[in-house]
């Protein structure tokens, strides 16, 4: 009963057991499921704002999209729009340059149509005036014809002679009041004209002749033993004739011409000791800059010492007591100045024993004849430097040195700017002439050229019949261009004959001058 009891007591506590187990077991699923529960709520909500997020996220990407869309749309358009604008405004302005070509057309029409207008009425005028001058003429005509009928019935009881004698007095009269016409129309024509083919002629003699005289008083040649040394005169990157014309101030020209260098500059003076300084430099054959500089400053030195013993040299010679030293360096001056080819240091000292010449046959003071002769020119020694003529200049020069007034007149009155004071003045203007027109001293002076070129054109023009006269070929040539309603073949061949015969006579020229007559005849007319 007892091991029932036991028994039974065992499968109670057994019974409890199990059930608290299964109470137990249950509460503890309960809360394993509340905890798994409440996990899987967290998580649904993270998962849920997760996707909140990313939604949210999505959509403003989708907004920004959009609104990029919108805004390349709304470019796109605008470009779209400008280009149709602009293709616009380029047909308006190709409208509008065919409207404004076509007015122009349109105006150049209207004025073309009223310079017809004008040229209609000028015409018509013209035709006016033609009528009317034919109705005088027809007039004057009638006249005449009454005239000479009268005139006939006068003569009808004249002898031969007389009857000769009155028709010749008729021709005279005819002719001479011809020949006053023919006279007034050549003078109205000269005064008209005279100033434009004055300013013709000498314009062309001054183009024919500048070059010459350009080469002539600016350009100096160097010879050089060969033509190797030209690379050495131009240095590396030419820094050698950059140095050389810096210190002389003269432009050298280094072209293909064997042999030589060209010094080219107004100055004479730097002209000449850029020569000295080249020929040296090519002789030592050390050519740098600082050799450059070196042989310049000497050659400087060399030429003023030059200039100061050719002005020493000229008062002796010319045989002066004493001239004040700094004039004496301006008379050596003189020795690189030339004029018209003539050296003038040569010309003054010529001029001064021409003075002297002239003052001892004539009882006066030699000396201040002479010492007048040499310094006439003074001026043209600094001519180059400062403003002024060179007699204005020579007179400046002998006042500041106290020259006697007899030679500040001579100096002043040579080229007759001023009226000669006294017999002085005088003797340096004839010396002056007599030293500038020996011959060969001088090359023909451009105002003779000038007078010599209008004498033969002048000739020309005299002979009737004839419509203009050219002298070319700088007066080598005449050609005649004469009326061919006036003068037949014939008489043009005549018309050279006697032209070149008059040109014989009446023009002083070198060589000999072509004639040439050209006659020729146009007709023209007008097709409408």
């Amino acid at each position: 009963m007892e091991v029932f009891q036991n028994v039974q007591v065992n499968l109670m506590s057994l019974m409890i057991g199990v059930i608290l187990a299964l109470v137990a077991g249950y509460l503890l699923g309960y809360f394993l499921r509340k905890i798994f529960t409440d996990f899987r709520i967290k998580e649904a909500e993270a998962l849920g704002e997760k996707i909140i997020k990313e939604a949210r996220r999505e959509s403003a990407t989708l907004k920004k999209e959009a609104e990029i869309d919108a805004k390349e749309e709304k470019l796109t358009l605008i470009s779209e729009a400008k280009i149709e604008l602009e293709n616009k405004q380029a047909e308006l302005r190709d409208k509008e340059k065919d409207h404004r070509q076509k007015e122009n057309e349109l105006n150049a029409l209207v004025d073309k149509n009223r310079e017809a207008e004008r040229n209609f009425k000028r015409r018509q005028q013209e035709l006016d005036d033609e009528q009317q001058q034919l109705n005088q003429k027809i007039e004057e005509y009638n006249q005449m014809i009454a005239e000479e009928i009268k005139r006939l019935e006068e003569i009808g009881s004249y002898s031969a002679e007389e009857a000769k004698e009155a028709i010749k007095n008729q021709v005279v009269q005819s002719a001479r009041l011809e020949a006053v016409r023919e006279v007034k129309k050549i003078e109205e024509s000269a005064k008209n004209n005279a100033e434009d083919e004055a300013r013709k002629i000498i314009s062309q003699a001054v183009q024919r002749l500048a070059s010459d005289h350009v080469a002539e008083i600016s350009v100096s040649v160097v010879e050089l033993p060969n033509d190797e040394i030209k690379g050495r005169i131009i240095g590396r990157e030419g820094r050698n004739i950059r140095a050389l014309e810096q210190a002389t101030g003269i432009d050298l020209i280094i072209d293909d011409t064997p042999g030589a260098v060209v010094l080219s500059g107004f100055d004479p003076i730097r002209r000449e000791i850029a020569r000295r300084a080249l020929e040296k430099l090519v002789l030592d054959g050390r050519i740098h800059p600082g050799r450059i500089e070196e042989v310049v400053a000497k050659c400087k030195k060399e030429v003023h010492q030059g200039m100061k013993e050719a002005g020493e040299q000229a008062v002796m010679e010319v045989g002066l007591d004493y001239v004040h030293p700094e004039m004496v360096e301006l008379l050596g001056r003189l020795k690189y100045r030339t004029s018209y080819t003539q050296n003038v240091l040569e010309h003054v000292k010529e001029v001064a024993w021409v003075c002297g010449a002239m003052a001892a046959e004539l009882g006066l003071d030699v000396q201040l004849a002479k010492r007048a002769g040499l310094l006439h020119d003074i001026g043209k020694a600094i001519d180059r430097y400062t403003d002024g003529t060179h007699t204005q200049l020579g007179v400046e020069i002998a006042n500041k040195y106290n020259e006697h007034k007899y030679v500040v007149n001579a100096i002043a009155s040579h080229h007759e700017d001023v009226e000669p004071e006294s017999l002085y003045a005088v003797l340096v203007a004839a010396g002056d002439t007599i030293s500038a027109s020996r011959p060969g001293a001088r090359r023909e002076m451009l105002e003779t050229y000038v007078k010599r070129m209008s004498q033969l054109e002048e000739i020309g023009d005299s002979f009737k019949g004839v419509e203009k006269t050219y002298a070319i070929q700088a007066g080598r040539e005449v050609r005649i261009i004469v009326v061919p309603d006036n003068i037949s073949d014939d008489e043009a061949h005549l018309l050279s004959k006697d032209v070149a015969k008059r040109i014989e006579k009446e023009v002083t020229y070198p060589g000999e001058i072509k004639i040439t007559v050209v006659r020729e005849a146009r007709y023209v007319q007008m097709a409408r």
